[in-house]
């Protein structure tokens, strides 16, 4: 019969790890007592626990036990998300969270963090009905060829509420050429279909005709649906049915069309002269149009829907229009994104080709760096592949992965062997704390 003492080591009772502190002992340091201002007694336990574990296998000392909690408490934080310095030249970086908000958009989630008007009439002292009317006001002011519009909680669940609501139970038909999947393997086909609605495909993958949408109207048509191919190009023999004449076919045939342009442009920017914009696409005649609110728009995560007052209010009276609905916080940052004169994306997008190649030459000077020509990208599925000419930083390659793992991080660009370096994202007060980061890591 094996003895209980099988597998210890011989030296078992002289093992220090016998002598490791009790939970009630760590409790009461004066580093934990101190930690109790910022953390929940839960995530102090959490840490508490990591380091006697750490303890038990040998990777801290019994000995530094007190001292490792005192630390890890210090360096710990109530979040884990933190800010890094986006010098890829992708303005919009699904990555690292998309557009970043604007200072105006910044100060009205510190005003919407509390207690808020934002179902409350406060004359009357009763429940209000018009929430979101702000952020609504600000679109319809900058897109007046809508009528009305709402507010959800991201462009997904706008494309998905807006199928459902004016095609429920019945076809949206669509160019097989718009079957698209964006990041992370999201499709759109499977996300339309989670409802009663089922898509009708028509054309090819390449060529799509009027005649083949023409073919497809019937009594079991809900709506037509164009999407933007958002992140890729098709090119050569190809052929797709514009907006206008959709527009036209939708109308005689007493149905619906629904734009998803994903990227948020509200109108039309020189600097993109191929991305589609909202204004333009209900101008052509568009039943409603979709766009995300942390794209091009330069403001939170947020599904746009703008359109008729029929299709909107369709839209509004669905059951899922509850389920997707946006919060108080994102409501305020999107109509002051809206509002605001400026934000990061619309700057990087026009920034001064002089001014970013003076800043470029400083870091390369300052950090034994080479200039080369780099285009930058938009980003998100807005204007895909077209390139915005600018210049960039080229050091070796493997600072990359340090840079990533420096405080602050820096995730640059790595391309052909080189770790590049392009400002364009990069606010001009972060340049000395990106060479000071570059600095450190080299």
């Amino acid at each position: 019969m094996p003895s209980h003492n099988a597998g210890r080591p011989a030296n078992n009772a002289r093992d220090p790890r016998r002598n490791l502190p009790r939970m009630d002992e760590l409790l009461r340091l004066p580093a934990v007592e101190r930690a109790r201002e910022i953390f929940a007694e839960h995530a102090i336990r959490a840490t508490i626990r990591a380091v006697l574990s750490a303890a038990r296998r040998g990777d801290v000392p019994v000995a530094s036990v007190e001292e490792e909690i005192a630390l890890r408490l210090a360096d710990h934080s109530t979040h884990s998300l933190q800010p890094v310095i986006n010098a890829t030249g992708v303005i919009i970086h699904t990555n690292l969270g998309r557009a970043p908000l604007p200072a105006a958009a910044i100060d009205a989630l510190q005003d919407a963090a509390g207690y808020t008007d934002v179902e409350m009439d406060l004359d009357t002292g009763r429940r209000s009905s018009r929430r979101g009317a702000g952020a609504t006001k600000a679109l319809l002011a900058a897109c007046p060829g809508a009528e009305d519009a709402l507010v959800v909680n991201n462009g997904a669940a706008a494309l998905l509420l807006a199928t459902a609501a004016l095609a429920p139970g019945k076809e949206v038909i669509i160019s097989r050429g718009e079957l698209i999947e964006i990041g992370a393997g999201f499709r759109l086909p499977e996300l339309i279909e989670s409802t009663a609605t089922r898509l009708r495909e028509v054309g090819a993958t390449n060529r799509t005709h009027l005649h083949d949408y023409e073919a497809a109207l019937g009594e079991e048509t809900g709506a037509i649906l164009k999407v933007h191919p958002s992140n890729f190009r098709i090119e050569g023999f190809s052929s797709s049915v514009g907006v206008g004449e959709l527009a036209q076919l939708a109308k005689k045939q007493g149905t619906n069309l629904i734009v998803d342009l994903g990227s948020g442009l509200l109108t039309h920017d020189p600097v993109l002269p191929d991305e589609p914009d909202i204004h333009a696409q209900l101008k052509a005649g568009a039943d409603i149009v979709i766009a995300s609110g942390d794209k091009l728009l330069g403001g939170p995560q947020a599904g746009i829907l703008l359109g008729t007052k029929d299709a909107i209010a369709a839209v509004k009276k669905h059951p899922l229009a509850r389920a997707v609905r946006i919060d108080k916080l994102r409501l305020n940052a999107l109509e002051a994104a809206i509002t605001t004169p400026a934000n990061a994306v619309n700057q990087a997008l026009h920034l001064d080709p002089a001014r970013h190649r003076e800043r470029t030459e400083a870091i390369a000077a300052a950090v034994g760096g080479e200039v080369v020509e780099h285009a930058g990208r938009v980003g998100g599925g807005g204007a895909p592949e077209y390139p915005l000419p600018g210049v960039a930083v080229s050091l070796p390659e493997e600072l990359a992965p340090k840079l990533r793992q420096h405080t602050p991080p820096v995730v640059a660009r790595q391309h052909q062997g080189r770790c590049l370096i392009d400002v364009r994202c990069v606010p001009e007060s972060q340049d000395e704390v990106l060479i000071a980061a570059i600095r450190a890591v080299m």
